[in-house]
Protein backbone atom coordinates (compact mmCIF):
# COMPACT_ATOMS: atom_id res chain seq x y z
CA UNK A 1 0.00 0.00 0.00
CA UNK A 2 1.28 3.64 -1.11
CA UNK A 3 2.68 5.67 1.84
CA UNK A 4 0.75 8.28 1.70
CA UNK A 5 -2.44 6.17 2.13
CA UNK A 6 -1.14 4.59 4.91
CA UNK A 7 -0.57 8.12 6.60
CA UNK A 8 -3.76 9.33 5.60
CA UNK A 9 -5.51 6.19 7.96
CA UNK A 10 -2.92 6.77 10.28
CA UNK A 11 -3.35 10.18 11.06
CA UNK A 12 -7.18 10.01 10.92
CA UNK A 13 -6.85 7.36 13.57
CA UNK A 14 -5.19 9.26 15.92
CA UNK A 15 -6.79 12.54 15.19
CA UNK A 16 -10.11 10.84 16.19
CA UNK A 17 -8.44 9.21 18.75
CA UNK A 18 -7.39 12.52 20.14
CA UNK A 19 -11.22 13.71 19.77
CA UNK A 20 -12.98 11.01 21.34
CA UNK A 21 -10.05 9.97 23.74
CA UNK A 22 -9.78 13.81 25.56
CA UNK A 23 -13.18 14.30 25.13
CA UNK A 24 -13.91 11.18 27.20
CA UNK A 25 -11.10 12.10 30.10
CA UNK A 26 -12.46 15.57 30.34
CA UNK A 27 -15.97 14.49 30.60
CA UNK A 28 -14.54 11.58 33.83
CA UNK A 29 -12.15 14.35 35.38
CA UNK A 30 -14.54 17.92 34.73
CA UNK A 31 -17.29 17.00 37.56
CA UNK A 32 -20.22 17.72 35.55
CA UNK A 33 -18.81 21.22 34.54
CA UNK A 34 -19.36 21.14 30.27
CA UNK A 35 -16.75 23.89 30.05
CA UNK A 36 -14.34 22.10 31.53
CA UNK A 37 -14.45 19.04 29.19
CA UNK A 38 -14.78 21.21 26.30
CA UNK A 39 -11.96 22.98 27.24
CA UNK A 40 -9.79 19.61 27.54
CA UNK A 41 -11.29 18.63 24.38
CA UNK A 42 -10.12 21.69 22.43
CA UNK A 43 -6.71 22.17 23.75
CA UNK A 44 -6.02 18.56 23.31
CA UNK A 45 -7.63 18.51 19.72
CA UNK A 46 -5.86 21.70 18.32
CA UNK A 47 -2.36 20.03 20.14
CA UNK A 48 -2.25 16.75 18.49
CA UNK A 49 -3.78 18.41 14.75
CA UNK A 50 -0.33 20.63 15.19
CA UNK A 51 1.65 17.73 15.74
CA UNK A 52 -0.10 15.30 12.99
CA UNK A 53 0.03 17.73 10.44
CA UNK A 54 3.55 18.57 11.75
CA UNK A 55 4.74 14.86 11.09
CA UNK A 56 2.90 13.38 8.26
CA UNK A 57 2.31 16.57 6.29
CA UNK A 58 5.57 15.71 4.13
CA UNK A 59 4.10 12.14 3.63
CA UNK A 60 0.61 12.88 2.47
CA UNK A 61 0.08 16.45 2.92
CA UNK A 62 -1.61 15.79 6.59
CA UNK A 63 -4.93 16.24 5.03
CA UNK A 64 -6.86 13.86 7.29
CA UNK A 65 -10.30 15.33 5.78
CA UNK A 66 -12.44 14.32 2.86
CA UNK A 67 -13.38 18.64 2.77
CA UNK A 68 -9.83 19.03 1.97
CA UNK A 69 -8.75 16.65 -0.10
CA UNK A 70 -11.86 17.39 -2.08
CA UNK A 71 -11.02 21.35 -1.97
CA UNK A 72 -7.68 20.24 -3.71
CA UNK A 73 -9.06 18.52 -6.23
CA UNK A 74 -11.67 20.89 -7.12
CA UNK A 75 -9.08 23.60 -7.25
CA UNK A 76 -7.21 21.14 -9.89
CA UNK A 77 -4.39 20.66 -7.42
CA UNK A 78 -5.11 16.89 -6.86
CA UNK A 79 -5.57 14.27 -9.16
CA UNK A 80 -9.21 12.92 -8.02
CA UNK A 81 -8.25 9.83 -8.21
CA UNK A 82 -5.58 10.53 -5.20
CA UNK A 83 -8.63 12.31 -3.10
CA UNK A 84 -10.79 9.31 -3.56
CA UNK A 85 -7.65 7.02 -2.48
CA UNK A 86 -7.57 9.56 0.49
CA UNK A 87 -11.08 9.19 1.50
CA UNK A 88 -11.48 5.88 1.94
CA UNK A 89 -8.16 6.01 3.95
CA UNK A 90 -9.66 9.10 5.73
CA UNK A 91 -13.31 7.40 6.45
CA UNK A 92 -11.52 4.41 7.22
CA UNK A 93 -9.05 5.49 9.84
CA UNK A 94 -11.77 8.07 11.60
CA UNK A 95 -13.74 4.33 12.32
CA UNK A 96 -10.27 3.09 13.82
CA UNK A 97 -9.46 6.04 16.01
CA UNK A 98 -13.07 5.63 17.53
CA UNK A 99 -12.48 2.18 18.15
CA UNK A 100 -9.18 2.60 19.29
CA UNK A 101 -10.23 5.62 21.69
CA UNK A 102 -12.94 3.22 23.26
CA UNK A 103 -10.44 0.34 24.21
CA UNK A 104 -8.25 2.61 25.73
CA UNK A 105 -10.65 4.12 28.13
CA UNK A 106 -12.67 0.75 28.74
CA UNK A 107 -15.83 1.79 27.15
CA UNK A 108 -17.39 -1.02 24.94
CA UNK A 109 -16.11 -0.66 21.04
CA UNK A 110 -19.55 -0.25 19.24
CA UNK A 111 -21.74 2.46 20.61
CA UNK A 112 -24.25 4.56 19.04
CA UNK A 113 -24.36 8.11 20.23
CA UNK A 114 -27.76 9.44 21.39
CA UNK A 115 -26.07 13.32 21.59
CA UNK A 116 -28.28 15.31 19.43
CA UNK A 117 -26.95 17.49 17.53
CA UNK A 118 -29.33 19.08 14.60
CA UNK A 119 -31.13 22.03 13.43
CA UNK A 120 -30.71 25.00 11.14
CA UNK A 121 -28.12 26.75 13.82
CA UNK A 122 -26.25 23.76 13.65
CA UNK A 123 -25.78 23.57 10.19
CA UNK A 124 -25.05 27.12 9.53
CA UNK A 125 -22.07 26.45 12.61
CA UNK A 126 -20.89 23.82 10.22
CA UNK A 127 -20.88 25.82 7.26
CA UNK A 128 -18.89 28.43 9.09
CA UNK A 129 -16.82 26.00 10.63
CA UNK A 130 -16.19 24.09 7.60
CA UNK A 131 -15.61 27.08 4.95
CA UNK A 132 -13.27 28.75 7.75
CA UNK A 133 -10.54 25.87 8.15
CA UNK A 134 -10.48 25.41 4.47
CA UNK A 135 -9.94 29.84 3.77
CA UNK A 136 -7.44 29.06 6.33
CA UNK A 137 -5.86 26.00 4.81
CA UNK A 138 -6.01 27.81 1.19
CA UNK A 139 -4.58 31.10 2.14
CA UNK A 140 -1.88 29.83 4.12
CA UNK A 141 -0.58 27.27 2.03
CA UNK A 142 -0.15 30.03 -0.64
CA UNK A 143 0.84 32.67 1.41
CA UNK A 144 2.48 31.28 4.87
CA UNK A 145 3.47 27.48 4.18
CA UNK A 146 5.38 26.71 7.20
CA UNK A 147 3.02 28.04 9.31
CA UNK A 148 0.03 25.84 8.53
CA UNK A 149 0.80 23.38 11.83
CA UNK A 150 -0.44 26.48 13.45
CA UNK A 151 -3.15 27.98 11.65
CA UNK A 152 -4.96 24.88 11.69
CA UNK A 153 -4.77 23.36 15.13
CA UNK A 154 -5.33 27.24 16.70
CA UNK A 155 -8.41 27.60 14.08
CA UNK A 156 -10.40 24.55 15.07
CA UNK A 157 -9.11 24.97 18.63
CA UNK A 158 -11.18 28.37 18.18
CA UNK A 159 -13.82 26.80 16.90
CA UNK A 160 -14.04 24.60 19.05
CA UNK A 161 -15.67 27.62 21.11
CA UNK A 162 -16.90 30.20 18.81
CA UNK A 163 -19.32 27.64 16.34
CA UNK A 164 -22.66 26.22 18.57
CA UNK A 165 -21.99 22.93 16.64
CA UNK A 166 -18.47 22.55 18.10
CA UNK A 167 -16.65 22.45 14.89
CA UNK A 168 -16.32 19.22 13.20
CA UNK A 169 -15.49 20.71 10.01
CA UNK A 170 -14.84 16.74 8.62
CA UNK A 171 -16.84 14.06 6.91
CA UNK A 172 -14.93 11.43 7.91
CA UNK A 173 -14.91 13.19 11.66
CA UNK A 174 -19.01 13.72 11.78
CA UNK A 175 -19.48 9.91 10.40
CA UNK A 176 -16.96 8.48 13.27
CA UNK A 177 -18.11 10.39 16.04
CA UNK A 178 -21.97 8.95 15.23
CA UNK A 179 -20.25 5.58 16.39
CA UNK A 180 -19.46 6.84 20.18
CA UNK A 181 -21.98 7.56 23.13
CA UNK A 182 -19.36 9.87 24.39
CA UNK A 183 -18.81 13.65 24.72
CA UNK A 184 -17.64 14.24 21.50
CA UNK A 185 -20.35 11.87 20.04
CA UNK A 186 -23.14 12.90 17.06
CA UNK A 187 -26.73 11.25 16.84
CA UNK A 188 -26.70 9.25 13.50
CA UNK A 189 -29.67 11.41 12.44
CA UNK A 190 -27.73 14.64 13.11
CA UNK A 191 -24.66 13.40 10.44
CA UNK A 192 -26.33 14.18 7.08
CA UNK A 193 -27.53 18.10 8.30
CA UNK A 194 -23.62 18.66 9.26
CA UNK A 195 -22.44 16.74 5.83
CA UNK A 196 -24.71 18.25 3.78
CA UNK A 197 -23.15 21.65 5.29
CA UNK A 198 -19.52 20.83 5.11
CA UNK A 199 -19.86 19.87 1.90
CA UNK A 200 -21.67 22.89 0.70
CA UNK A 201 -18.96 25.09 2.23
CA UNK A 202 -16.52 22.74 0.13
CA UNK A 203 -18.47 24.31 -2.77
CA UNK A 204 -18.46 28.08 -1.46
CA UNK A 205 -14.82 28.11 -1.28
CA UNK A 206 -14.00 26.34 -4.17
CA UNK A 207 -15.42 28.83 -6.33
CA UNK A 208 -14.14 31.63 -4.16
CA UNK A 209 -10.09 30.17 -4.72
CA UNK A 210 -10.83 29.16 -8.52
CA UNK A 211 -12.08 32.84 -8.82
CA UNK A 212 -9.23 34.68 -6.83
CA UNK A 213 -6.71 32.58 -9.20
CA UNK A 214 -8.44 33.56 -11.97
CA UNK A 215 -8.61 37.28 -11.20
CA UNK A 216 -4.59 36.98 -10.74
CA UNK A 217 -4.11 35.44 -14.19
CA UNK A 218 -6.04 38.35 -16.15
CA UNK A 219 -3.47 40.47 -14.34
Amino acid sequence: MRSDVIAEFCGTALLLAVVVGSGIMGERLAGGNDAVALLTNSLATGAGLYVLILTLGPVSGAQFNPAVSGLLSLCGEQSWGVTGRYAVAQFGGAVAGVLLAHAMFAEDLLQVSTHVRAGPSQWLSEFVATGGLLGVIALCSRHRPAALPQAVGLYIMAAYWFTASTSFANPAVTVARSLTDTFAGIAPAGVPGFVGAQVVAVGVVALLVRGRGERKDRG
